[in-house]
């Protein structure tokens, strides 16, 4: 006959029997070789500049991952779209039901011009001189909004204008920068290289827009598939390395 308390030893020892098991299957699982596909969702200047040097060394390293890498600037729905991550920039993440954020490091919009057109207009020495000169504005056409910049000593100014391009890709507008037509604001990764050969000029150099932060959104850490938790480490690892480099003419 099994006793009251012969029940409650049995029923704490079946829970921990359950309890061991799950955590020896959580430990197998972790140590289990990525393989499969890998669904990632990242922003075209993020892909183009900092990414697809990474990509080769970690598909490499990993020959059992398929990966499926959506490039676009769109916000993608990653849980009702099926995506296992998604690479993003926001100066303030906000949280997402169901989702967890990882931060690899910060990058700051800077306002560039190539030196023919510096050479042929008015100076800029202060941010409200640029309502008189021809900018390029990375926006939808329902987007666009007036640029916010911080100042050397901290200060905020919103500069209101009218751009002569408006184009929702960063490429474009660095072409038509480097083409003389205009002062843009871009991200340092997609000017770092032509700010370093001198093809771009920083104007008014104190003053940028705030940081934005580059992360990672994905669902819950719990029960995540080796290949997609394999990435993000890699990520986390090597994005910030690619970032620092580009602190690039801070004067």
């Amino acid at each position: 006959v099994i006793t009251e308390v012969g029940r409650e030893v049995y029923a704490h020892a079946t829970a921990m029997l359950a309890e061991a098991t799950g955590a020896l299957e959580a430990v197998e699982f972790a140590r289990a070789e990525p393989r499969g596909r890998l669904k990632a969702s990242c922003p075209v200047a993020i892909a183009q500049t900092m990414l697809s040097p990474l990509l080769p060394d970690f598909l490499v390293g990993h020959p059992a991952v398929r990966l499926q890498l959506h490039v676009s600037n769109r916000r993608v729905d990653v849980l009702g779209e099926g995506f296992d991550v998604a690479l993003r920039v926001r100066s303030q993440p906000s949280g997402e039901d169901g989702l967890v954020m990882r931060a690899f490091g910060t990058s700051e919009e800077l306002l560039v011009a190539a030196p023919a057109y510096l050479a042929r207009n008015a100076p800029l020495t202060v941010p409200a001189q640029l309502a008189d000169h021809a900018t390029l504005d990375y926006a939808g056409e329902l987007e666009r909004q007036p640029w916010q910049l911080r100042g050397p000593e901290g200060q905020s100014e919103r500069i209101e204008h009218e751009p002569r391009v408006v184009c929702h890709d960063f490429i474009v507008l660095r072409s038509v920068a480097l083409a003389g037509l205009g002062v843009a604001r871009l991200p340092e990764s997609v000017v770092a290289a032509d700010l370093r050969e001198g093809v771009l000029q920083r104007v008014l150099p104190g003053w940028n827009s705030e940081q934005g932060i580059l992360h990672a959104v994905f669902p819950t850490r719990r029960g995540l598939l080796p290949a997609v938790r394999t990435f993000i480490d890699f990520l986390a690892a090597r994005l910030p390395g690619v970032l620092l480099p580009q602190r690039v003419g801070r004067s």
